[in-house]
């Protein structure tokens, strides 16, 4: 397979047909997933080593700290990362079938709704995965953590523990709630963007 071939695949299958789309695949695609992989990496990389609870044992540490992290964070981001990446990957799975390219997309009805579900798609799943983290980590990250140790050791009831670099943790999570709503208000964007296009407000240049 020659390189032209792969560049004009691209170009005509996988690119988003709106200036919007292509800002977002880029933001998405760049952006946010270098931000994820290498600062949430510095960040988050070490935190189960360096987790601590009174009485500093290596039972109570472990368990305390599954307690904390139901998941990690950085497994769950990767995982919304993904998930919001499969409808525009069936889509652009579809189109590449069919040999559709943008215009048809912004042309053709039937292609224009299908493309315009796959974006509502992904502004759904982006709303689930804020809903999630927001149960899941919260806004704050506090210094102490109350373990319920009880089941482990009755002896042990309530620990306190501490949570390595909570500082940069809220900031990064800030940091992730942003992206999240930038993708949000880039897809919605986009749709305005289609529909004028349709509507003729904007030339489909």
């Amino acid at each position: 397979m020659s390189l032209n071939y792969i560049k004009n695949f691209y170009e005509g299958c996988l690119r988003p047909p709106t200036v919007i789309g292509q800002f977002h695949t880029l933001f998405f695609g760049s952006v946010r997933m270098f931000f994820l992989g290498v600062l949430g990496f510095a960040v988050y990389g070490n935190e189960a080593l360096h987790f601590s609870c009174e009485p500093d044992k290596r039972e109570v540490n472990l368990f305390c700290y599954n307690q904390f992290r139901p998941i990690t964070p950085q497994v769950f981001w990767a995982l919304q990362l993904v998930t919001v990446l499969v409808p525009g990957a069936v889509f652009h799975l579809y189109a590449a079938c069919k040999s559709i390219d943008q215009e048809d997309i912004l042309q053709k009805p039937v292609y224009t709704v299908f493309y315009i579900i796959s974006v509502l798609l992904r502004i759904t799943l982006e709303v689930v995965a804020f809903w999630l983290q927001s149960h899941l980590f919260g806004f704050q990250v506090n210094p102490i953590f109350k373990c319920d140790a009880g089941s482990l050791d009755k002896k042990y009831n309530f620990t306190r523990c501490m949570v390595p670099e909570h500082f940069e943790k809220t900031i990064f999570l800030i940091a992730m709630y942003t992206f999240t709503v930038i993708t949000i208000v880039l897809c919605v964007a986009e749709i305005f963007e289609i529909l004028c296009r349709r509507l003729g407000f904007l030339n489909t240049q």
